[in-house]
């Protein structure tokens, strides 16, 4: 059986700094193996239109997660951001917060896990409507 909890996927997230300094929205790609986690994260930088991007290094033990954003220099950042989350039990849902040279905040990654037998259900069902209207002819 696979562990619901497991990160790997794609994560679509937003952090905020306690302070107001820091809002901005992100998408991770995580790669969880044995509980250790690894991937990218890409953010906008709205001030100068740039594509902020930076790898993830973590660890997940039941529903905690820590991991580690680095900054790769693009967009012009190149610091370390640490975080730490609760993954909730569906394995949709992480929250927690980050700190970084004494600034604090929260963030929060959401994403949707699909059912191959939902999504084969729902396939079939597109499939019969699709010939169902093919039987009615080319509309004039």
């Amino acid at each position: 059986m696979t562990d619901p909890q497991d990160v790997s996927g794609v994560w679509y997230g937003h952090y905020a700094a306690y302070a107001g300094h820091e809002d901005n929205g992100f998408i991770a790609l995580l790669e969880e193996i044995s509980g250790a986690v690894t991937g990218t994260i890409t953010e906008p930088d709205d001030a100068s239109g740039a594509i902020r991007r930076a790898t993830v290094t973590g660890q997940r033990d039941g529903a905690s997660l820590r991991f580690t954003k680095q900054y790769d220099g693009s967009g012009g950042w190149t610091h370390a951001v640490r975080y730490s989350g609760a993954v909730d039990a569906d394995g949709t849902l992480v929250m927690g917060s980050w700190i970084v040279e004494g600034l604090t905040g929260a963030f929060d990654m959401t994403r949707e896990k699909f059912d191959a037998e939902a999504l084969e259900e729902e396939e079939e069902e597109l499939l019969s409507i699709s010939g169902e209207l093919g039987k009615l002819g080319p509309l004039k």
